[in-house]
C-alpha cells in the first residue's frame, strides 16, 4: 500500500488576556491587559515558552539537519509575535531559523485572530494586510496560503481568497460537508478556478492533539509504529494533519512523550520512505473537485461552527458591540486606542465566555483565565465601554 504524503500544519497563538478589570476603572484606567496571575500575558507565554515552544523548536530544528525530506508549514498570530518580541526573543530566533532552512513555510492570517471577516470585512482584510507586514518583517517572506482564524470558513471565504490572489485556504474536512469524499485530496473553493482548498484529516489529527494522553482512550499509548499504520490507511494521496502548535508540550506534556514520540513519527515515516510537504506543495496536486461550505465551519467544538464564539447572548453582545466601535475608533487615529480595540476583537476573549456543557465546556474551561463565563463578559465588557469612553475623549484625525 503506498504512503500519503503528510501534509503537517502548526498554528502557534496566545491572546493578550484582559485583566479582572471592574467598572471602576473605566473611564480612569485603560491597562486592560496587565493583569496578574491567571491572567498575567507574560507569565503564561513564558510558562509555554518553555513547555511547548522552545523544546518543539529545538526539535523541530534537529529533525530539518536530520531528514532532508522533512518540512511542515505554520501561522503565527500577531499577537502571539508581539508577545514573543516583548517576552522571548530567543522564540522569534528560533522560528526565524525554521523559516530560513527553506523547508519551513509560514501561512496567512488575522493579525489579531479575531473573526472580522464575519462581522466586518474591510476590518478583516486590514488584520490581514498587518500580519503580512509583521511576517515580512520578521521573516523576510510573503504568505501565499491563509488559514483564517480557528480555520474558520465557509464559500464566501473562499471566493475572497481567490479575488485576492490567494493560492490556498485551509479548512476543516468536516463529514457534513464532505459526506463520502475523503480529506485527503486537494479540492477548489465552490467557483474558484485558481485557488485551492486544503482540508484537516481531523480523526488523524485529533489522535495526537486530544487523544494522545488519554488513558481511556483505546489507541492508547500511541506508538509512532500504530501512527504510521493508520496514515498509510487512511487513503488518497496526502494527509493534512493540522493542530495547534501548543499541542506539544503544553496541551500533551512532555511527561506523556509527546516529544518522542513525534521524533520517532517523522524519522520512522521518512526511513520507510514516506514524505512531508508544506502547504503550498500539497496544493500543487491537481485538485478532484470543488467543496461548497455555503454555513461556516470551524475545528472547534463538536459542531465545528462559530457556535464556540457566538452561541450565546454574552457572546453575541459583546461581538456586536466590539464591531459597532469601529467606525468611532478608526476615525480617531489614535494607534494605542486602534490597537487595544483590535487586541480586544481577538476571538478568545468570546470564547471564554461560552456557556456550553459537557466535553466542550470542559475544553473551553480549561483555558479560561477566569472563574466563569459570566466573569469574562464581565471584564471584556467594560474594558470595551472604556474604548468607547476613550474614543470619545480622542480628538478625531482631520
Amino acid at each position: 500500500m503506498s504512503r500519503p504524503v503528510v501534509t503537517l500544519y502548526l498554528h502557534a497563538h496566545q491572546p493578550w488576556r484582559v485583566r479582572s478589570y471592574g467598572a471602576l476603572d473605566t473611564a480612569n484606567r485603560h491597562d486592560y491587559f496587565s493583569g496578574d496571575g491567571d491572567q498575567d500575558n507574560k507569565e503564561i507565554f513564558l510558562k509555554v515558552a518553555n513547555k511547548s515552544y522552545r523544546p518543539m523548536n529545538a526539535l523541530l530544528e534537529k529533525l530539518l539537519h536530520e531528514h532532508p525530506g522533512f518540512c511542515l508549514s505554520l501561522s503565527l498570530s500577531g499577537v502571539f509575535l508581539e508577545q514573543a518580541e516583548q517576552f522571548a526573543p530567543d522564540v522569534i530566533e528560533s522560528f526565524q531559523r525554521l523559516v530560513k532552512t527553506g523547508r519551513v513555510e509560514l501561512l496567512a492570517s488575522p493579525y489579531h485572530h479575531s473573526l472580522a471577516f464575519f462581522y466586518d470585512q474591510s476590518e478583516f482584510e486590514k488584520q490581514v494586510a498587518l500580519h503580512a507586514e509583521k511576517i515580512k518583517q520578521l521573516f523576510g517572506v510573503s504568505p501565499k496560503v491563509l488559514a483564517n482564524t480557528e480555520l474558520a470558513y465557509n464559500d464566501e471565504l473562499g471566493a475572497w481568497a481567490e479575488a485576492h490572489g490567494y493560492n490556498g485556504v485551509l479548512a476543516e474536512g468536516w463529514d457534513k460537508v464532505l459526506g463520502w469524499r475523503s480529506p485527503n485530496y486537494v479540492y477548489q473553493p465552490k467557483g474558484a478556478t485558481r485557488t485551492r482548498l486544503l482540508l484537516k484529516n481531523y480523526r488523524l489529527s485529533d489522535d495526537i492533539a486530544f487523544r494522545f494522553s488519554n488513558k481511556k482512550w483505546s489507541g492508547w499509548p500511541l506508538t509512532a509504529e500504530t501512527y504510521s499504520s493508520w496514515l498509510t490507511a487512511s487513503g488518497g494521496p496526502l494527509v493534512n494533519l493540522f493542530m495547534d502548535y501548543e499541542t506539544f508540550g503544553e496541551h500533551q506534556w512532555k511527561e506523556h512523550g509527546i516529544f518522542t514520540f513525534f521524533e520517532r513519527f517523522v524519522g520512522k515515516w521518512i526511513t520507510a520512505g514516506g514524505r512531508f510537504n508544506t502547504v503550498s506543495q500539497a496544493l500543487s496536486n491537481a485538485p478532484v473537485g470543488d467543496v461548497s461550505m455555503p454555513e461556516t465551519v470551524t475545528w472547534a467544538d463538536s459542531e465545528r461552527d462559530l457556535t464556540a464564539w457566538n452561541g450565546n447572548d454574552l457572546q453575541r453582545e459583546a461581538l456586536r458591540y466590539a464591531y459597532q466601535l469601529a467606525p468611532r475608533v478608526l476615525a480617531s487615529g489614535d494607534s494605542q486606542l486602534i490597537s487595544d480595540w483590535r487586541n480586544l476583537q481577538t476571538s478568545d476573549h468570546y470564547y471564554y465566555m461560552c456557556t456550553k456543557w459537557s466535553s466542550d465546556g470542559d475544553v473551553h474551561a480549561y483555558f479560561s483565565p477566569y472563574s466563569s463565563p459570566y466573569e469574562a463578559s464581565l471584564y471584556v465588557m467594560n474594558a470595551l465601554r472604556d474604548i468607547y469612553w476613550r474614543s470619545r475623549h480622542t480628538r478625531p484625525t482631520p
